[in-house]
């Protein structure tokens, strides 16, 4: 009998300590927070570097996404910054820096675009700057190939595309 009376005094306290808790957590954030979580989603986030097969070419830079209310919904902006350095040592190879991203069209379907960065001078880094609106998902590729205006079918379809930035997390 006194074990049951123990246990019901501290289910009763642990209801006393906890109901606070949970009343705060129902009525959602404090002024202020949200424009500190708001602050937080648009600070840039660090990627890379990321290498080709072989360490024959890198890439590294940052990525800003505007924040959002609703994490079903795409970003309203999304900037990609960085850098390119080619590690070969041949004239006619040249490092690729090959962008995927998901973004989306008035009729509320998904459009993929891509953007290819190229250089072919060892060791000196190309920098780029890029931005899109609606966009769900951000995918990097870096690629060593031949010298072309655009990367091979080998760059684009071999590997592993490395997710930078997805709308949902």
């Amino acid at each position: 009998m006194n074990t049951a009376r123990a246990l019901a005094g501290f289910s009763i306290a642990g209801i006393m300590v906890l109901a606070p808790a949970a009343a705060h957590a129902t009525a959602g954030p404090a002024t202020g927070t949200s424009d500190a979580r708001a602050a937080q989603a648009a600070a840039p986030t660090q990627w890379g570097p990321h290498h080709a097969a072989g360490r024959r070419a890198k890439a590294a830079g940052s990525l800003t996404a505007t924040a959002k209310d609703d994490p079903g919904k795409p970003a309203d902006r999304v900037t990609v910054t960085g850098s390119v350095t080619d590690l070969t040592a041949g004239s006619s190879t040249c490092g690729w820096a090959v962008f995927r991203v998901s973004t989306a069209d008035a009729a509320g379907g998904v459009t993929l675009k891509q953007r290819s960065y190229r250089t072919c001078t060892q060791g000196k880094p190309l920098k780029f700057a890029f931005s899109h609106k609606k966009v769900y998902q951000v995918e990097l590729k870096v690629c060593a190939g031949a010298k072309a205006a655009k990367p091979s079918l080998t760059c684009l379809y071999a590997g592993t595309w490395k997710p930078l930035y997805t709308y949902y997390a």
